[in-house]
């Protein structure tokens, strides 16, 4: 199937051509040893001058202006841009000098990665730069990037901003718009302080199966998958919370997991079917206990990102400075809407729901119509740190029953911003409850309830044995980093989100039907 080209394309092709007759390798094998960054030039020349008489750097070419036999450019590394002042009598000495006419000034095209060596000068302007004095192409960029370009007063044009193109073509996203790269910078320091976090206080990391035979520890539709060798269904999983259980029942004291889960459900700026979370077990501890360590863990978080406990996110600082604020959920319910659900039944719960105009259907028990409450009316108000405690036990298959109160579990969630960042439990260990309420789920599946849990038996059996009192919480990675980058959308701080499949082209579609 030939590929269709643009006239830009073509160019460039024929370019690369005449860049091999000229016996130029434009893909060199070999080691370019780069010693410095852009940013590590900037920042270090003032005070060290001599630091920077030889330099070897790279870059991918952004913009360039050629007057005669000297040229100004632009290379763009991993940490920003730097000017280069190349002269035709440096690059190409002696005999040599029609190369410069040849190669650099008609056959590298804005793209190309190019490999320099030189020394670093301030020019009349007062313009850092690096004088080049050899010159070499590493990659020849046979598609054109879209250039952005900015003018005096600071307006930016040709900026790629399509989310369908950000999204589809991150790597174009990258070169074009580097301010896209400190989101996924400030992802990666956010992970690093929760495992930092955890490694000191001694907490082990752990793997757990993606491929499970029995999907659980989370209300969620999986994926389905089916082993050729085993002849068997297997489910991607929806959490990882029943086997990092079942090594607090192996006798670790606490384990964590960064985790790739995967959810068959709905696509919106808050939700992609393939997200990370991190789950954490500790023994010997209960759902107080994780409230204070989650407040620590997210304030200490906050700290070595942003190195202020106050977040910006939209038109809201966010202040992750310990103590927040806790509901129980019925205290939440009552606060935002004045009405008293604690003591209703089901039907009278269904009746209130619609009263507040809540959408409601005959396959949800007295929980989900709880949890459908509380998310249209209270969880759009809860924007700063927020911890909403005591949940009902229908909601909570894999929680402790409460100590004290009739109904409810040990069960907190963390709202910030509006969405839930963070869920946790006194863990269930006993195991004929667990048995009763694992056949609970059965009957709400039998309900129509597509996210009700299947029974575990061997996850039982694992409790039959005795697992120690623990604490667990699930803290959703991509919603928390839409708030630790202030972004608007869950696409925006995933390099590679799921997207539909590309749309064929009508070229290709008219030569695959030909064919």
């Amino acid at each position: 199937m030939a590929q269709k080209l643009s006239e830009q394309e073509i160019v460039r092709r024929d370019n690369l051509q005449k860049i091999i007759d000229l016996n130029i390798n434009p893909y060199p094998n070999e080691t370019f040893p780069v010693s410095h960054s852009s940013k590590e030039i900037h920042d270090g020349y003032k005070d060290n001058e001599d630091d920077f008489k030889e330099i070897t750097f790279a870059g991918r070419l952004m913009s360039r202006r050629i007057m005669g036999k000297a040229s100004f450019a632009e290379l763009q590394d991993s940490a920003g841009r730097m000017q280069i002042y190349v002269s035709r009598d440096d690059i190409c000495p002696g005999e040599n000098k029609d190369m410069y006419n040849k190669v650099f000034k008609k056959l590298i095209d804005l793209g190309d990665i190019i490999g320099i060596k030189g020394y670093a000068f301030t020019t009349q302007t007062g313009t850092l730069s690096i004088h080049v004095t050899d010159l070499r192409i590493l990659s020849k960029s046979v598609k054109p990037l879209p250039i952005v370009k900015t003018d005096a007063d600071g307006q930016v044009y040709d900026e790629v901003s399509d989310p369908e193109f950000k999204y589809r073509q991150r790597y174009v996203d990258l070169n074009v718009n580097p301010e896209v790269r400190e989101t996924f910078v400030k992802r990666s320091k956010m992970i690093n302080a929760m495992r930092n976090f955890m490694n000191d206080r001694a907490y082990l990391e752990v793997e757990t199966p993606i491929l499970q035979p029995i999907h659980g520890g989370a209300a969620a539709r999986p994926f389905k998958t089916h082993h050729n060798t085993l002849d068997t269904t297997f489910y991607l999983r929806i959490a990882n919370e029943l086997y990092l259980k079942r090594l607090i029942v192996g006798g670790f004291d606490g384990v964590y997991e960064f985790a790739k889960d995967f959810r068959n459900e709905g696509m919106s700026r808050f939700h992609n079917p393939e997200f990370t979370l991190m789950e954490l077990y500790v023994a010997y501890k209960d759902y107080e206990w994780m409230m204070d360590f989650t407040e620590e863990m997210l304030e200490y978080v906050a700290l070595q990102v942003h190195g202020t406990t106050d977040v910006q996110v939209g038109d809201n600082v966010i202040s992750f400075k310990r103590p927040w604020k806790r509901y129980t959920m019925y205290g939440a319910i009552e606060h935002f809407t004045g009405v008293d659900v604690s003591e209703m039944s089901e039907e009278e719960m269904r009746q209130a729901a619609e009263k507040m105009g809540v959408h409601i259907d005959k396959t949800m028990a007295r929980g989900k119509i709880i949890d459908e409450i509380f998310g249209e009316k209270c969880e759009h108000q809860l924007i700063q740190p927020t911890f909403i405690t005591n949940y009902p036990v229908e909601m909570s298959p894999l929680a402790k029953k409460h100590r004290e109160h009739e109904g409810l579990v040990e069960r907190f969630e963390g709202i910030c911003n509006a969405k839930e960042i963070c869920n946790a439990f006194s863990e269930l260990n006993d195991p004929i409850d667990q048995r009763e309420r694992f056949e609970h789920q059965l009957e709400l599946a039998k309900r129509g309830d597509e996210e009700a849990m299947m029974l575990d038996e061997d996850y039982l059996r694992a409790l039959e044995y005795g697992m120690p009192p623990a604490a667990g919480i699930g803290i959703g990675i991509d919603r928390l980093a839409m708030i630790m980058t202030n972004s608007n959308s869950i696409q925006d701080v995933l390099l590679f989100p799921q997207m539909k499949p590309e749309a064929a082209s009508p070229d290709v579609e008219s030569e695959e039907k030909e064919s």
